[in-house]
């Protein structure tokens, strides 16, 4: 039976967390910033997409129709690129690691996280090689499928991974790790399109060839890392789980943490289908969440802005050089923000952020829709002031964005499940992800063709609702330890209810 029998292992049952000992070490520090890595897969592959889109010879080769259509002058501005074939390029992927996402979770869960991370870093090489050769449409997909299933297993792991080495009161920064990486690498991809799309014809090539860099990194760091205590111990190994948290820790004061994770562990190991227990009424909040979270930092419409930046910026009539520098404006202005998130996140706590990144963004959409819906029209451009007025609108939603639901949907999903049910979890929650960046990736180009401007305002609306469902139904986890959070919900006005 999914949860186990009565008398059998009931989990945490003490709240410890004022006797948790320890303090920041150099090993726990360099261990998290070599396992967020993996969050510049998932980054370089969402900044080289939308650049490798734009240029020229890639359009020739393999999407000859939209390469004719762009280079019509009287064409519709917002229906040039809607082509269903360029959209299964740069979506095909998040397919692919929807389903790679649920077949890592029993492999993170019986094999470890490192297992995961290096399987998603060679997944990653193969897939980035695959398309750097590519000679026709079929081996570009299948490159595609291929780095989908990289970061299917790496953006189900890397997350778990950094919430269980980091201290609790660090928990927040230190995960935030893997979103900086993946900032990173957006910004990354968008220079190295700013460069490679001056090497005609060519240059297409080495963009998508440079994405097996960071998954060498990942492979390598994979191998060399610690496993983490919680997974040692929940997969038997007790004592080399102790002695990895005593080294992570800086002390041999553990006991209170410890006996957390043995507990958790005693738990998780007696339940043996945790897709199905984390459907049962006591899981019911953190589903919600897992489901929600993910949800709702696709539909702030910032993957459509980064997938397609110098699309878009070429489509509202900035020159290629002028709409590729544009693009890697926004990811270098996302990368920075980050650092706001994580000197602030253990300070502030979550659901500031979340709720004050909310508020900037609503603003800036509505904002960019007003200058687009006056003063764009279907056949013409913007005059130079009021494009620098989109970019810097749109700069300023990005950075509500990196200080936010960016880091922030990554960071409370990864934290706040059992052990018992967390890979499973982090499964549902890069799934969620995955689907939707799938589905907005595919249509986002049949959306602007047909909302235009208004596409901007449909995202503002789903940010204001998840403004408010933040406001109602998240509990603050700054300071919570991983394996206490199940009493968080048990306070919690609404979800009390639930789990009781």
């Amino acid at each position: 039976m999914a949860g186990g029998s009565m008398g059998g292992p009931t989990g945490v049952s003490k709240e410890r967390a004022d006797e948790y000992k320890g303090r920041v070490t150099a090993y726990v520090v360099i261990s998290c910033l070599v396992a967020a890595i993996g969050g510049s897969l998932f980054g370089y592959d969402i900044g080289i997409s939308g650049g490798v889109t734009s240029m020229d010879a890639f359009l020739e080769k393999f999407f000859p129709k939209v390469y004719r259509n762009q280079k019509h002058a009287h064409e519709n501005n917002y229906c040039k690129y809607n082509n269903q074939s360029l959209a299964a390029f740069t979506s095909s992927l998040y397919l692919a690691g929807l389903v790679a996402s649920i077949i890592a979770s029993p492999i993170t869960r019986k094999y470890g996280r490192r297992a995961s991370i290096i399987c998603g870093g060679i997944s990653f090489m193969i897939g980035a090689t695959l398309d750097a050769s590519a000679m026709n449409l079929p081996m570009l997909i299948l490159g595609r499928i291929m780095l989908g299933v990289g970061i299917g297993f790496g953006n189900q792991a890397v997350p778990l991974y950094l919430s269980e080495m980091a201290p609790t009161h660090l928990r927040g920064a230190l995960n935030m790790m893997f979103q900086l990486a993946t900032t990173l690498g957006i910004f990354t991809a968008n220079m190295i399109n700013y460069g490679t799309q001056k090497l005609q014809p060519w240059g297409w090539r080495l963009s998508l060839g440079l994405a097996a860099a960071p998954a060498i990194l990942m492979t390598i760091g994979g191998i060399l890392l610690p496993e983490t205590p919680n997974s040692l111990i929940e997969r038997g190994f007790q004592e080399k789980g102790k002695r990895v948290l005593e080294k992570i820790r800086g002390t041999t004061d553990i006991h209170a943490e410890l006996q957390d994770i043995i507990d958790a562990s005693e738990l998780a190991n007696s339940i043996k289908h945790p897709f199905r227990n984390i459907l049962e009424r006591r899981n019911r909040p953190q589903l919600i969440m897992a489901i929600f979270m993910p949800t709702f930092q696709i539909l702030t419409g910032i993957n459509s802005i980064l997938f397609y930046a110098p699309v878009l910026f070429k489509s509202l009539g900035f020159g290629r050089n002028a709409s590729l520098y544009s693009s890697a404006l926004t990811g270098a202005v996302l990368a920075s923000s980050t650092f706001i998130s994580i000197a602030l996140v253990d300070k502030l706590g979550r659901r500031a952020l979340l709720i004050t990144g909310g508020f900037q963004m609503v603003i800036c959409q509505v904002i960019v829709s007003i200058i687009l819906g006056v003063k764009f029209s279907n056949d013409g451009e913007l005059s130079k002031t009021f494009s620098v007025l989109v970019v810097v609108v749109i700069c300023l939603f990005v950075v509500a964005f990196g200080w936010s639901w960016g880091p922030l949907g990554w960071t409370v999903p990864s934290e706040i499940f059992p052990l018992e049910t967390r890979s499973a979890g982090q499964s549902i929650t890069v799934a969620v992800n995955l689907f939707f960046t799938f589905v907005i990736g595919q249509s986002f180009l049949s959306l602007l063709c047909a909302f235009k401007f208004g596409i901007f305002l449909f995202f503002a609306g789903w940010i204001t609702i998840m403004t408010v469902f933040v406001c109602l139904f998240l509990p603050e986890t700054k300071g919570v330890p991983i394996e206490e959070m199940i009493f968080l919900w048990k306070k919690h006005w609404f979800w009390k209810r639930i789990v009781r």
